[in-house]
């Protein structure tokens, strides 16, 4: 017994979609329910597609339940619970006008940026309220790459007596 009929309309719009589309996530859920309408199991085609058996179910229930939409809208990725990301697109014109400037000029008492000054700076100056995770996300974003400053204090090589004519 299969675990989702298709019907012929379905079917070739399921085909037509997974022949066509960019989005990998409508593609693995196109090729599921091709491969579970055909008569797989889902124990088979969940270790193919590398998810749970649950998740399996979960998208042939959403699909037959919203069958009135379009096919690419009963594959899409459904709401999702959570604070959405909206640091994304407002911190990293704010940080890359920054960083080429030095803190001091701010009142800060550091001569490099780091993350968590980065973030007092956001909060401070334009008062939005991030984590030095999004900074460090943002910094890796727009490929700013810098090296703290490695302070090596009282080291000498060994031949130093030798080079200062000892």
């Amino acid at each position: 017994m299969t675990l989702i009929t298709l019907t012929y309309r379905e079917r070739t719009a399921l085909e037509t979609l997974s022949a066509h589309t960019d989005n990998a996530h409508e593609l693995r859920r196109a090729q599921a329910l091709l491969w579970l309408g055909q008569g797989e199991t889902v124990q088979v085609v969940a270790d193919r597609l590398g998810v749970s058996r649950q998740t399996l179910y979960n998208w042939v229930t959403r699909f037959q339940l919203c069958s009135a939409v379009d096919i690419s809208a009963r594959l899409a990725d459904g709401q999702r619970s959570g604070r959405p990301r909206t640091a994304q697109g407002v911190i990293d014109p704010l940080i890359d006008e920054v960083i080429e400037r030095d803190p001091r000029e701010f009142g800060y008492r550091s001569t490099t940026w780091t993350a968590p000054l980065l973030v007092e700076y956001l909060r401070q100056e334009h008062e939005i309220e991030v984590c030095c995770n999004s900074v460090r996300l943002a910094i890796r974003r727009l490929r700013i790459r810098w090296k703290r400053p490695r302070h090596t204090l009282a080291l000498r090589s060994a031949t130093w007596r030798q080079a200062k004519g000892g």
